[in-house]
């Protein structure tokens, strides 16, 4: 009878961290050097951001001035103490009606981005991994709603609205826009490269269908696309003024553009007060891009690594 023999301890296989070589330039996981920029890519960058950002700061600083201030000259490039005063005479104002504004504006392009990203998400995978009866005729379909302008088809959906007697009803903005051609087309192109064939083939064998494909394989490749079509759709309609200004026709049910539209009046104009409404209108985008900030930078730079 032999004696039983002690197995030898596991190896640690964590590797080891790499070892600073003096000398040797940075390099690519893939083994490709790591290009530095130059200054006048820098200086480039700079201006580009500073020109990006300035409209952003010149609206701060007008609504944070006087009335009178905002006309003085030379301009004042410092932010004043009015800003709350002047906030707070634009939530006051019966005409311009700005909180309604604000809660009409975030139904309509709230409604309108969940639809969007997740119908664009569910008809972009069956576009891109199902096989079914007319799938090419349907895409085209698709790709031909793009290409005709919405002013085309103004007559029409106003009459359409107006048998339906949606007339100053939000439900005239959200109703006919719940669906994007664009979105379909967007997450089918993606959905081609994020979910691999095999990946289906696999959870087909588990015994998944179809719907459990979606929601627990490709919704989550699908985030950083979902991501960037949820910020260009909220942002689309969040700042969408033609339909909306033919549609709500009443004063007292506005969106938050048509809001900023009363604020300047052909005969008052107070720019104190205008900048100030901008800058209400521009918190709920910022705080979008807040949230969907870690999905849009995942996005581009997935797009940027595949291309």
């Amino acid at each position: 009878m032999t004696a039983p023999t002690m197995s030898a301890p596991p190896h640690d296989t964590k590797p080891a961290p790499a070892k600073k070589v003096r000398g040797r330039k940075p390099q690519h996981d893939d083994g490709g050097p790591v290009r530095r920029a130059g200054p006048l890519t820098v200086g480039g960058l700079i201006v580009a951001a500073f020109l990006s950002i300035f409209p952003l700061y010149w609206m701060v600083v007008v609504a944070s001035r006087s009335s009178e201030a905002a006309y003085s000259w030379p301009p004042h490039l410092l932010p004043g103490g009015n800003l709350g005063e002047n906030v707070q005479r634009v939530l006051d104002n019966p005409d311009a009606a700005i909180v309604r504004g604000l809660v009409n504006s975030m139904i309509v392009s709230g409604t309108i981005t969940v639809t969007t990203v997740f119908f664009g998400a569910l008809a972009g995978f069956a576009f891109a991994k199902l096989r079914f009866r007319g799938k090419n005729v349907l895409l085209l379909a698709i790709l031909l709603t793009m290409m005709v302008p919405i002013q085309l088809g103004i007559v029409p959906l106003y009459i359409i609205m107006s048998e339906l007697g949606w007339l100053n009803d939000v439900k005239a903005v959200i109703v006919p826009f719940l669906i994007s051609g664009f979105g379909i087309f967007l997450m089918r192109q993606y959905s081609i490269q994020a979910i691999p064939d095999e990946l289906i083939e696999a959870a087909r064998v588990d015994g998944c269908s179809t719907w459990r494909i979606f929601w627990n394989v490709a919704a989550p490749a699908l985030r950083p696309a979902a991501g960037v079509l949820g910020l260009l759709t909220f942002m689309q309609y969040w700042n969408d003024f033609f339909w909306p200004f033919i549609v709500l026709a009443d004063p007292g049910n506005p969106t938050v553009q048509i809001s900023l539209k009363t604020l300047n009046s052909a005969y008052h104009q107070d720019l104190s007060q205008v900048f100030a409404g901008m800058v209400i209108a521009t918190v709920p985008l910022v705080v979008v891009f807040i949230l969907f900030f870690r999905q849009i930078i995942s996005g581009i730079m997935e797009g940027a690594t595949k291309g």
